[in-house]
């Protein structure tokens, strides 16, 4: 008999029964609602106003917020408020300000200090909130800048706060925080929750025996099983990237097409943790273990990745060389849950409007950031255990 083809029909069939259990648990429907809220959110969010578009296509894209018009106009004041002051005018209010105080000991450093102090309180208490905004203004357009005067709206308008930048730049935040935050930290950890248990129900004895009294390798039925929750979540994280874009573009205007490189970023990040899951699932074929045991491999994963870009960011003394052997060992071989967060970051261009990770923002900044072989590791460390897995049930007995 050829097995291959055999072998092709177990993963399909294996697929196609991930989805008929999803159904059955309900997890279907209870991800498709968690999406819905998420779309739903993204349809209250608009934006007002909006920056100039620039003079020439070489215009730097300097921005100033119309808000921070005031505090510019108070600090370019106070600075052109003494620099017509002389020493000696400044060292005489400063002696009759200690006299009118009844200080003793002054010297001439201190006379002058204080004279420049009292003369700047005196000079901007008549200082008016219209006139520091007039001079702000005045100051940024001098400069050339561009001033930002809108809004961003949550919930139909239940929470606003200033517009930062461009509209552009809001919706590719809020999309950051979706994709980003949302889905690839919390969503994954959810996601890999809820499907841990689809594995140590299937390797129960009483429904996988009747499996394997068929003529189908055992390594068929693990992919296949494997496979079915990937594409199962593939399928969820293409209906949030798509719902959530959709609902953005019709709030906001903006249709940004790179938030749909969170798809494969976020598929990828699941697939290799629930890699783990299944290698715990075959081994200990215990919901509760596949569970707490990938929860607890993902914050060590995530732990190594951030202690290696900060030891390579920020190099720590007296490090031995076997712990900075061990670390390095531990990054490349383990999973790169920040790396690929921090991918997601550059393909939306966030650290225009956002504050990157610092450690992470010095290893790209030395160019020692390199995502594709970061990428390919955490592959191949899926791959890996899955094979492992795959080795594991094929010698188990029922």
């Amino acid at each position: 008999m050829n097995s291959l083809p055999v072998a092709i029909r177990t993963v399909r069939w294996m697929v196609r029964d991930t989805f008929r259990q999803s159904l059955a648990t309900k997890l279907f429907w209870v991800m498709l609602a968690l999406t819905a809220v998420c779309a739903l959110f993204c349809l209250g969010v608009s934006v007002s106003g909006d920056a100039p578009g620039p003079q020439h296509p070489d215009q730097l894209p300097v921005y100033v917020n119309r808000l921070d018009l005031p505090q510019i106009g108070w600090d370019k004041i106070r600075q052109d408020a003494l620099a017509g002051t002389k020493r000696d005018d400044a060292a005489r209010v400063g002696w009759e300000e200690a006299k009118r105080l009844g200080l003793k000991g002054f010297t001439l450093a201190d006379a002058e200090r204080t004279g420049r102090d009292e003369l700047l309180r005196r000079r901007m208490e008549a200082v008016t909130p219209e006139e520091t905004a007039r001079v702000g203004r005045e100051t940024v357009e001098k400069e050339g800048l561009r001033i930002v005067d809108g809004q961003v709206s949550l919930g139909f308008g239940l929470h606003t706060y200033p517009l930062r930048k461009t509209r552009e730049a809001a919706a590719r935040e809020v999309q950051l925080w979706l994709a980003g935050v949302a889905a690839d930290t919390v969503g994954v950890l959810l996601a890999l929750l809820w499907t841990a248990g689809f594995l140590p129900t299937f390797l129960e004895p009483h429904a996988v025996t009747v499996l394997l009294a068929k003529p189908a390798p055992r390594w068929a039925l693990l992919v296949g099983k494997c496979a079915g929750v990937v594409l199962f979540v593939a399928l969820h994280a293409t209906i949030f990237v798509g719902a959530t874009w959709v609902c953005l573009g019709l709030g906001t205007g903006i249709w940004d097409a790179r938030y749909w490189l969170a798809v494969p970023l976020l598929v990828t990040n699941f697939a290799v943790f629930y890699a783990f899951s299944a290698f715990l699932a075959v081994c200990t074929r215990s919901t509760v273990v596949s569970v707490f045991g990938t929860l607890l491999f993902w914050v060590l994963c995530w732990a190594m990745n951030f202690t290696y870009l900060r030891v390579t960011a920020f190099p720590v003394e007296g490090l031995a060389p076997l712990s900075a052997f061990l670390v390095e060992a531990g990054y490349w071989v383990l999973p790169k849950p920040l790396d690929l967060s921090g991918i997601f970051f550059d393909a939306m261009d966030a650290g225009a409007y956002s504050t990157p990770v610092p450690e992470l923002d010095a290893v790209k900044q030395s160019k020692r950031f390199q995502p594709e072989l970061s990428v390919l590791a955490s592959l191949t460390f899926a791959a890996g255990v899955l094979a492992v897995a795959a080795y594991e049930f094929r010698t188990l007995d029922y």
